[in-house]
């Protein structure tokens, strides 16, 4: 597993574990140890580590991922050439299944630096002669996600600026993460399948209806706002003065948010005799405002 010590790794490591398998995980730094999990000090760019990682294995689920950076080359190195040497590294241990967390976005390759590597990666797990399923997740939520907390902390005061009109379909990590470790399992129904699994609200959510449904798990009433794009596009220009290189509002982010449709193909959802969400939006959206708040962090 790659990605291991992030917000989707992390549960499903924790899955994993739970299930009684035995994980091999990547990781750039000291880890305490934990029962049939081997941690192998490394990164995507370490060839031995790599090597280290995927020998013996029967699967490996392919989660690192950059979701924010500077410039294209930060989105090429961390998305598709880490893509690429996770494949080089399985090929050479003859390991066959990989399942590949992608994004939307890489329907969307023209859109933004973070879309054209996604889809990029994608186009090197297709080519790799393995027997591979990629999973496209919409926006993920659930305890310890930080890239949806600000929309919360807004909620609390009772006003959210969201992105011009649009939809989005989303989905519980825990939800994700076992369709991962579903697909890790097998691969008789889903060889070759690029999946895009939502939490089976037709239509996904309207941006102020999503934004509404923070505020309840809140507990407040929300004022929702559409802020135009040319707003965003200017507070992104901003950020990159004041934070450099770690602005978390980039012009590349702005496009992303903007696009009005982020919503699965339903064409595209995994069989539901292999797998389909159990956690309601509405009940995952409180369980998460209770964590956050548990941690100091709401």
């Amino acid at each position: 597993m790659t990605g291991a010590t992030g917000f989707v790794g992390a549960e499903t490591l924790d899955q994993a574990l739970a299930a009684g398998l035995q994980v091999n995980a990547l990781t750039r730094r000291a880890q305490p140890p934990r029962a049939h999990l081997k941690w192998v000090p490394g990164s995507l760019d370490d060839t031995a580590a790599l090597d280290t990682l995927v020998r013996d294995a029967d699967a490996v689920i392919h989660i690192a991922g950059v979701v924010n950076a500077p410039d294209r080359e930060g989105f090429e190195a961390g998305n598709a050439r880490g893509t690429m040497a996770v494949v080089d590294a399985m090929r050479k241990r003859g390991v066959r299944r990989l399942v590949h967390v992608s994004s939307l976005a890489a329907r969307e390759p023209g859109m933004s630096d973070y879309g054209w590597s996604k889809e990029l990666a994608e186009r090197h797990v297709k080519a790799s002669g393995l027997d591979w399923t990629i999973v496209r997740p919409p926006a993920i939520y659930g305890p310890n996600d930080q890239e949806m907390l600000e929309l919360f902390r807004m909620a609390k005061r009772g006003i959210m600026l969201l992105p011009p009109g649009g939809r989005l379909s989303v989905i519980h990590v825990a939800d994700l993460s076992r369709l991962l470790l579903t697909l890790a399992c097998e691969k008789e129904q889903s060889q070759t399948r690029t999946y895009e699994a939502d939490d089976a609200t037709p239509g996904g959510w309207d941006h102020q209806e999503f934004g509404q449904a923070i505020g309840r798990a809140v507990g407040r009433t929300v004022r929702t706002f559409a802020t135009p794009q040319w707003l965003l596009a200017t507070a992104a220009r901003l950020d990159r003065l004041v934070r450099g290189r770690n602005a978390k509002l980039t012009p590349d982010r702005v496009d992303y948010f903007c696009h009005p449709d982020w919503v699965v193909d339903k064409r595209k959802q995994p069989p539901k005799r292999l797998w389909t969400p159990q956690i309601p939006t509405e009940e995952g959206l409180k369980a998460t405002v209770e964590a956050y708040r548990a941690k100091g962090w709401l």
